[in-house]
């Protein structure tokens, strides 16, 4: 599933593309993602110009004048930039045909991902009004985390993976900060102490500023605007690395599922 970074790679990527230009039309093939496509769209954008490109959360967001348009790509969501005449493969869904003769064209072969017309500020919607900071936020503090964890016995790696706590911290990227952070993932949140989260917001932000730099991972479904892998995959340091020697002490790298999601430590480096 793409997190975090690989949705702030894809808006990136889109954004000087498709930032200021028209819609020329919305071609609806598919309707039937997550949610049903919301009716009426080419009526909606047509001939209207894209403000701005965006994201909040793991929502990739195009604005215009009268209201936003809110992608999700789900488990297995692409968006690519196409020239308007690139034939048709399986399971594209949706493009938004361009005043520059380009297309923004949605991939989705699960049909979990989702395209939402809101008309008014999107920071309203029930899907994003409840969400916790962004993780760059700088109003965000290991203090904040510390206080929000307090008496809780919910697992560290499902506390900071939970979305009206901070935002964008996918499976893949929690694994890899709670590493570098000397944090065991089966560790209660409320007896992590205020400096190790502390260490931990840091491990986040560096984790997750270092996989946007490489494009975000490729472990599956997931590449560029431009086609292209993302490269942090050669960068992990426990995800997906069981049986494997610990790049810190040569202690081989253990996998237990928490939450129903496979995490991955080191069992001398993390406590």
């Amino acid at each position: 599933m793409p997190e975090l970074p690989e949705v702030e790679t894809t808006v990136r990527g889109v954004r000087p593309v498709v930032a200021g230009r028209q819609i020329r039309a919305v071609v609806v093939r598919e309707r039937r993602l997550r949610w049903p496509v919301s009716r009426g769209l080419n009526r909606t954008l047509k001939g209207k110009h894209v403000t701005s490109v965006a994201r909040r959360a793991k929502y990739i967001l195009l604005n215009f004048s009268h209201g936003s348009v809110m992608i999700h790509l789900g488990m297995s969501g692409r968006l690519r930039v196409v020239p308007a005449d690139t034939p048709l493969v399986k399971h594209d869904h949706v493009d938004f045909v361009l005043d520059s003769g380009k297309v923004l064209r949605f991939h989705d072969p699960r049909r979990f991902g989702s395209i939402l017309w809101v008309s008014q500020d999107f920071t309203n919607s029930p899907l994003i009004k409840n969400l916790g900071p962004e993780p760059f936020d700088e109003a965000l503090t290991g203090a904040t985390l510390y206080r929000l964890s307090r008496g809780r016995k919910t697992r560290i790696k499902q506390f900071i993976m939970d979305g009206r706590i901070i935002v964008g911290v996918g499976n893949i990227y929690a694994s890899e900060a709670l590493f570098r952070a000397g944090i065991r993932p089966g560790r209660a949140a409320g007896r992590v102490t205020l400096p190790r989260f502390e260490q931990l917001l840091d491990a986040i932000r560096q984790v997750l500023s270092e996989a946007i730099k490489a494009g975000g991972t490729t472990l599956r479904d997931y590449s560029r605007v431009t086609g292209e892998p993302g490269y942090f995959e050669q960068s992990l340091d426990v995800y997906e690395r069981a049986g494997s020697p610990c790049v810190n002490c040569a202690v081989l790298i253990r996998r237990k599922v928490i939450g129903q999601r496979a995490s991955y430590y080191c069992p001398s480096c993390q406590n």
